[in-house]
């Protein structure tokens, strides 16, 4: 028999449950401000496509899905990742991010932007994914993540409440990176960002 939520909470200590609350907060805050600037100035959408988008949709947050991965290093060669439009950064994948959530194992790999050479873009690596929501749940063309990985970490936390879209999901004026297949997983990814909804 399940405990109703707030006996469960009760049940904790109090630092749990505030440090729960302080994280649900946290992503709620990102996702309502984020709505802000998409929906409500034209920071990046105009106003016919703001139009188009009835509401933006997430999966519940679900801190399962913040998870502990293990990084291994594997370069590969560097490579123009496709995108949306005729534009082909430049990439190279520096390694893969092992996870085990609940006993079922993925990977991803994890890739460095070879244009990004400022210092302060020294950690920064991007791991887009295509999970087996999309098309459907997600977009088609794979959600991202922005991490801080550095050279000698053999393991980082990856919350995966934070994927999101890229522009072009709600704009075709951008060009954004298409995941590549090596990223497509098998796995139901059931947190960040969905599809919005569309108004008939």
């Amino acid at each position: 028999m399940k405990l109703p939520i707030l006996l469960v909470l009760l049940s904790l200590p109090f630092t749990v449950v505030l440090s729960q609350k302080n994280y649900l907060d946290s992503i709620q805050s990102d996702r309502n401000q984020f709505e802000q600037k998409l929906l409500h100035t034209d920071s990046i959408l105009n106003i016919e496509e703001q139009q188009a988008i009835e509401k933006l949709n997430y999966f519940p947050i679900d801190s399962s899905w913040v998870l502990n991965a293990r990084f291994k290093k594997n370069k590969g060669k560097i490579f123009e990742m496709p995108t949306t439009t005729a534009r082909t950064p430049k990439y190279q994948r520096i390694g893969y991010l092992h996870f085990n959530r609940k006993g079922v194992k993925f990977k991803l790999s994890v890739y460095k932007n070879i244009g990004l050479t400022a210092p302060e873009y020294k950690n920064y690596v991007f791991v887009p994914f295509k999970d087996a929501n999309a098309p459907e749940l997600t977009y088609g063309g794979g959600r991202y993540l922005d991490l801080e990985l550095g050279i000698k970490d053999k393991s980082v936390i990856v919350d995966f409440n934070k994927a999101y879209n890229p522009y072009c999901v709600y704009s075709y004026r951008y060009s954004c990176p298409i995941t590549p297949e090596e990223n497509h997983i098998e796995v139901k990814v059931n947190a960040g960002v969905m599809n919005p909804g569309k108004p008939f």
